[in-house]
Formats: C-alpha cells, sequence, structure tokens
C-alpha cells in the first residue's frame, strides 16, 4: 500500500479535507435537540407523556444526526404537518441556543484551529437547518472558524446518512484531489453511515455525542475517539 507522504510535492496524498459534524461532535448541546422536540410536538398537539410523543421520541433519538426535516416527515406524514413541526422545532432550538444552552466540545476549537495552521480545509456541517446552524456558529463566536459551513439545503436538500454533504464539502474546496483523503468526524451512526458512502479515507466516531462505541462502530467507524480533540493525533498518525 502506497503511504501518505509529508513532503509538499507530495500534497495530494495528505488528509487535507476535513468535514466534522457540529452537535455532539464540536458543539455540546446538552440534550437540546430533545427539548426542542417536546417544543414541536406540543405546537402540533401530541401530549407530552402519551405513549404516542414516547414513541416519537424514541424515534428522534434513534435518528440524530439525519436531517430534521426528513424525520419530522417520517413522524407526521403529511408534508404540512412536518413543516411545521419543523419550523417550531427550529424555533425552539434556536431560542435555547440564544439562551446560552450550547457550548464548545472541549478542545474542538483548538483542534479546528490545529487542523487548519497545518495546511487543512475544515468543513463544519449540521443536520439542523441554515437558520439554526447560523445562531450555532453566532453564539459560539465561531463565524471565520471554518471557510466553508453546510447544511442539508446546500448539498441539494438531501441530509446524513445520504454522502451529500461530504460530497458537496469536496466539490466547493477542491481540497483535495481524491475522496479517500477525506475525513468525515461525527457523533452519530448516520455520520458514519454518510462518511462510508462518500468514500472518506477516515471516517472517526466520537463518544461526546449521541451514539456509542458499538454502534458507531457498526456503522462503519474506521476509529473511534473520546473526543474530536484527539483528531488531529489520529491525522497524524495516519500519515506518518
Amino acid at each position: 500500500m502506497k503511504t501518505l507522504n509529508h513532503d509538499a510535492s507530495h500534497r495530494h496524498a495528505e488528509l487535507n479535507l476535513i468535514v466534522l459534524d457540529m452537535a455532539g461532535t464540536t458543539v455540546a448541546d446538552g440534550g437540546l435537540v430533545e427539548e426542542a422536540f417536546a417544543a414541536a410536538a406540543a405546537h402540533l398537539g401530541v401530549e407530552p407523556g402519551s405513549a404516542d410523543h414516547a414513541e416519537k421520541l424514541d424515534h428522534v433519538r434513534a435518528t440524530m444526526g439525519e436531517s430534521k426535516i426528513t424525520v419530522f416527515r417520517h413522524l407526521f406524514g403529511e408534508e404540512t404537518l412536518a413543516q411545521r413541526a419543523n419550523t417550531a422545532f427550529e424555533e425552539a432550538y434556536g431560542e435555547l441556543v440564544d439562551a446560552g444552552r450550547i457550548a464548545p466540545v472541549p478542545g474542538a476549537r483548538e483542534a479546528v484551529e490545529q487542523l487548519t495552521s497545518e495546511g487543512r480545509t475544515v468543513v463544519l456541517s449540521t443536520g439542523f437547518a441554515r437558520t439554526t446552524q447560523d445562531a450555532i456558529l453566532a453564539a459560539l463566536g465561531w463565524q471565520d472558524l471554518a471557510p466553508l459551513t453546510l447544511c442539508p439545503a446546500d448539498a441539494g436538500g438531501r441530509g446524513r446518512p445520504y454522502p451529500d454533504m461530504v460530497l458537496t464539502a469536496l466539490l466547493r474546496t477542491g481540497a483535495v484531489d481524491d475522496v479517500r483523503r477525506t475525513v468525515v468526524a461525527g457523533d452519530t451512526s448516520y455520520d458514519m453511515l454518510s462518511g462510508v458512502r462518500a468514500g472518506a479515507g477516515i471516517v472517526a466516531g466520537v463518544l461526546t455525542g449521541a451514539h456509542d462505541k458499538d454502534r458507531l462502530t457498526r456503522s462503519g467507524a474506521t476509529h473511534v475517539l473520546g473526543s474530536v480533540a484527539e483528531l488531529p493525533g489520529l491525522i497524524a498518525r495516519a500519515e506518518a
């Protein structure tokens, strides 16, 4: 197998495109997805504490990382209801963000800055809508942390587990000439599936969010890390 080379004439052989998930991976939100879902469900008349509410919440938990509008289409079926639920969810989540309920995962910003200083291109991606993504970036002061941020709408509407956002990152940045030189990191099985389907060389699961090591591994993680803070070290070892 050809080894990766640090020589400048072989920059194409390095892992120079890093696509990172946000909530649960670089951003700690303390279960705000469930709180925002409860608000959205109540908006559509789902009774808190009911069997219907519990069943829907179980699906939300199982599909962490998936595009939120896709989740609501599954839960409510009819498109108008799904859109109403999604709007209510995004508004509720945005209010929680504005209330200071999110924070960076420890070491996340430093990891992004290190990867950037090494000449790599970092892209932040999410299953949330653009308005929510922008609110998170503003709350953390991360508007200029990465040169590109992506939500499902930026990739034609399909979020995870489709590979579209990873491939959009490659096409928009031109950071690598081979998708195998891409690194994907996230906290959910959907992040892992997205990375695998895109053909990324490293698909790293992190244990700071929704899913455990077993589920991440079963969904295709090539590595499982304690947190995204460990990612620069993993990449350095892969290239050594």
